[in-house]
């Protein structure tokens, strides 16, 4: 090969890492402030049950004694300290657990009542999803703000794609024996040990994040939401198997409590009210029959509010296979509606899987402590990406990596990224804005000082 092919080859792979480098940096600009949030709210929320059991352990906890009360009582008891309508119905999932009584009081609000399963003691009352693991959630997935604000999840999750890819192709070795392939050098006074510190890091718990931001998408506002309805918005959004010809109400499994994503369309059966003679079978008799029927312990159960309303009991452990969601005809007692896991579409399946990962259930405490690991080792690649930009950019300047001398080395680069904003529009939408800010503002700015500096 001839020395000016060589020199053509090697410029047009600097040309390359310096384009990838500069959309590398871009994404990180726009992600990692959220990754940071995200990892920490995420990492909390691996251990919500333990960590709600611990600060809320004067409403949830309780000694363990002979025999329970019924249901009926425990709602009357909820009922008496806090008047209104109870509406749902949880049961203890453990001897030492309390039950939760939801309450609608008169002026609307929705409160969560603790009552002693053995004495029918009222412990206390927060408001509905009111415990901090439930304020940590809303954080995670910024529901606390407006639609638009969540709508950053998808964008943030796109984003983070490819950060990953892009850092892979950057860590890459090019020479043989480079250092800081594996390991890192330098000490932290250094910008190596942090340039070696983010890509090490980064190479171990790329393919999670890969994996936490795919299985995030569901519940994002676009991409989630288009996704949910394609998948599950068909003939009530029962999975198939479990259609069946019964009446179905307007009113969605989703708009009562939460639910499983691949159920949020679903919609509720009726109870038949032919016979004017019937009557409804009461609390205790539905939740006898859904301990017959085997649903989970800690399973809910919605209570009917109009005259064909249904008993739903509904089960989401950890385990995906004890899953289950059920819907008894208030009067007699029928099942109308019986779906588990195992009923769900293979897409459905495919996605409840994964979010069950990400969500640090499906594993028990492994599946928690390799999550915690992974949060834990985002905020560092946040922190070293940080700490390595500050000590690589030029004194009063962004730092902006520079422009690669062949602009045409960022047509297939922008075709991947093309590929990528297709499949999410929102990120597809970012990438645009990111584009014209680059190429309208960023770049002419790096010209002229770059010139200025040859003239």
């Amino acid at each position: 090969m001839s020395t000016t092919s060589q020199q053509t080859g090697k410029r047009h792979a600097s040309d390359l890492y310096r384009a990838v480098w500069r959309w590398h940096f871009y994404a990180g600009l726009l992600v990692l402030p959220f990754m940071i949030t995200l990892a920490m709210t995420g990492g909390l929320y691996l251990f919500k049950d333990e960590l709600d059991a611990l600060i809320h352990a004067d409403m949830k906890r309780v000694a363990v004694q002979e025999a329970t009360q019924p249901p009926s009582s425990l709602i009357s008891a909820a009922l008496t300290a806090h008047p209104g309508k109870a509406v749902k119905f949880t049961d203890p999932a453990t001897p030492e657990s309390s039950a939760e009584i939801t309450v609608k009081t008169a002026g609307g609000e929705r409160l969560a009542v603790y009552v002693n399963p053995y004495t029918a003691n009222v412990l206390g009352a927060l408001d509905d999803r009111g415990t901090v693991m439930w304020t940590v959630r809303y954080l995670h997935s910024l529901k606390y703000f407006e639609p638009t604000a969540r709508k950053l999840i998808e964008i943030a999750g796109g984003w983070s794609i490819l950060l990953v890819l892009t850092g892979l192709y950057l860590w890459w070795p090019r020479r043989k024996g480079a250092g800081g392939v594996v390991s890192v050098r330098g000490k932290p006074k250094s910008r190596t040990f942090w340039r070696d510190t983010h890509a090490v890091t980064g190479l171990f718990v790329g393919a999670f994040i890969v994996f936490l931001a795919i299985t995030g998408m569901p519940w994002s506002g676009v991409w989630g939401a288009q996704v949910n309805q394609w998948a599950n918005g068909n003939n009530f959004g029962y999975p198939s198997g479990v259609r069946v010809e019964v009446p179905m109400s307007d009113t969605r499994l989703s708009d009562q409590s939460s639910t499983t994503w691949s159920l949020e369309q679903a919609q509720l059966p009726e109870s038949s009210t032919s016979s004017t003679s019937m009557t409804p079978m009461g609390i205790d008799q539905a939740v006898a029959t859904f301990d017959e029927l085997g649903l989970h312990r800690g399973y809910a159960v919605n209570l009917p509010n109009t005259d064909t309303g249904v008993y739903t009991g509904s089960s989401y452990p950890n385990d995906l296979s004890q899953q289950r969601v059920v819907h008894l005809d208030q009067y007699s007692g029928e099942r109308l509606l019986d779906m588990s896991y195992a009923d769900y579409g293979a897409l459905g399946r495919w996605l409840e899987f994964g979010i069950n990962v990400h969500m640090g259930q499906q594993f028990g405490l492994a599946n928690q402590l390799l999550f915690l690991a992974v949060c834990i080792a985002i905020i560092l690649l946040a922190v070293s990406a940080g700490v390595m930009w500050w000590k690589r950019r030029p004194e009063g300047k962004m730092g902006v990596p520079p422009l690669p001398s062949d602009k045409r080395v960022f047509r297939g680069l922008i075709a991947i990224l093309a590929v990528g904003g297709l499949l999410f529009p929102l990120v597809g939408a970012s990438l645009i804005v990111m584009l014209a800010i680059d190429w309208l503002l960023i770049r002419p700015l790096q010209e002229r000082r770059l010139n200025s500096r040859t003239a």
